[in-house]
């Protein structure tokens, strides 16, 4: 194969997992954007209930690394399609075939599977088609096309919503469409060689700090992405407009965003960027938590609205833990076993922190909720003084 063959093979390639990535993060999208309310319409749910949901819904994070092994034979671009179908057959069940709460779960889980199982290969997919030494502006790239997607996603929700009559069923169709278009364009790429996987974990004492970030960023993620969109929903009574408008907000925000705090992590360094997140989440966690009984009810919401989309934003912050991971390897090959691990950490407490807020607002309250918050807040602070890095990566 010469080099312009090559050249027109990789731009083949690229346009059509760019498409794929456009299709699926619409879907994502959507679902994200209606999930909340349609549980609320649908089910009634109480705190705990909601919280509860979170096992099947985050399960996969823990099992993704056994069920990647499992499907050694297939290429990172064939399971990706099997990712996209599963997702597919999730949402349109979910908007369809959720006859009660506990069929609903099952469909979750279906959804939750294909979701959490193409994570990993976005990254893999998008370096494979990265030019040498340019891993990180393409994985760039590609996010923004997501994000850009996302924000597709959700405005369609509101215009749907509010002017053509949409139904939760619509949203989920529709999703499951675009999933199922995301599908064909992955398998319309060429397959790359198979490479065996291995399902174990790969855990290092060396790494010991980096796995303990990922333990709190778990807990503190589920208890954000669980109950402060179920404090709109529930507590302020908020619609599905004003869910997807928020995450429309966000995603532009987000665009603009996240190079900042690529810089900011280059110039400043892993421990202020991640202490910096720590002492903010502090005040996002009281604004949640206290807002409503301080203020009165317009300001409460304006209130709770910021700290959703500061909340959205600072996210993304987990770009400095795999930045420190990458610095503080003692080999390069352990770079991805590790942050695969982290992985499974990561949805062991958040599955565990779900379930715990689910009980604490059932017997107390919201607010505790998030006084819990406020305290994995104030132990991330201290976790993230403690990084250093070693010489070699601060010269």
């Amino acid at each position: 194969m010469n080099f312009i063959t090559r050249i027109k093979q990789s731009s083949r390639e690229l346009l059509l997992f760019a498409t794929a990535a456009l299709a699926l993060g619409m879907a994502f999208s959507m679902v994200d954007a209606t999930f909340n309310n349609f549980l609320n319409d649908k089910f009634a749910l109480t705190g705990f209930q909601r919280s509860f949901l979170e096992f099947p819904r985050e399960l996969p994070g823990f099992l993704v690394v056994f069920v990647s092994a499992a499907l050694w034979f297939f290429c990172s671009r064939r399971l990706s399609v099997v990712a996209m179908i599963l997702s597919a057959a999730g949402s349109v069940l979910i908007g369809f075939a959720s006859s009660n709460y506990g069929v609903m779960l099952v469909w979750l889980f279906t959804f939750s599977v294909g979701n959490h199982l193409f994570m990993p290969l976005a990254s893999t997919i998008g370096m494979e088609l990265a030019r040498e030494g340019q891993d990180g502006r393409r994985l760039g790239q590609l996010n923004s096309i997501r994000n850009f997607a996302a924000i597709l996603g959700s405005f369609s929700v509101v215009l749907g919503f509010k002017y053509l009559g949409f139904t939760f069923q619509h949203t989920f169709a529709i999703s499951a469409v675009l999933l199922s278009v995301a599908a064909v364009l992955l398998f319309m790429m060429k397959p790359e060689p198979v490479v065996e996987k291995r399902g174990f974990l790969q855990l290092h004492k060396e790494y010991r700090l980096y796995y303990i970030l990922n333990v709190i960023s778990g807990a503190r993620k589920q208890l954000f992405i669980t109950f402060a969109p179920w404090v709109l929903v529930s507590v302020l009574k908020q619609p599905t407009q004003i869910m997807a408008t928020l995450f429309t907000i966000g995603g532009v925000i987000g665009i603009l965003f996240q190079p900042l705090l690529g810089w900011a992590i280059d110039k400043l360094g892993e421990r202020t960027v991640l202490a910096s997140e720590a002492v903010i989440l502090v005040f996002v966690c009281f604004g949640y938590g206290f807002a409503k009984f301080l203020l009165p009810a317009d300001t409460a919401f304006l209130v709770v609205c910021a700290c959703f989309l500061i909340d959205q934003m600072i996210f993304s912050v987990g770009m400095a833990r795999a930045t420190y991971m990458k610095k503080i390897a003692i080999q390069p090959d352990h770079i991805q076993p590790a942050l695969t691990a982290a992985v499974t950490i990561d949805h062991v407490f958040s599955i565990t922190a779900a379930l715990v807020g689910g009980v604490i607002w059932n017997a107390f309250g919201f607010q505790y909720v998030f006084l819990l918050g406020m305290g994995i807040a104030v132990i991330n602070f201290f976790t993230a003084l403690r990084v250093k890095l070693p010489q070699k990566a601060t010269n």
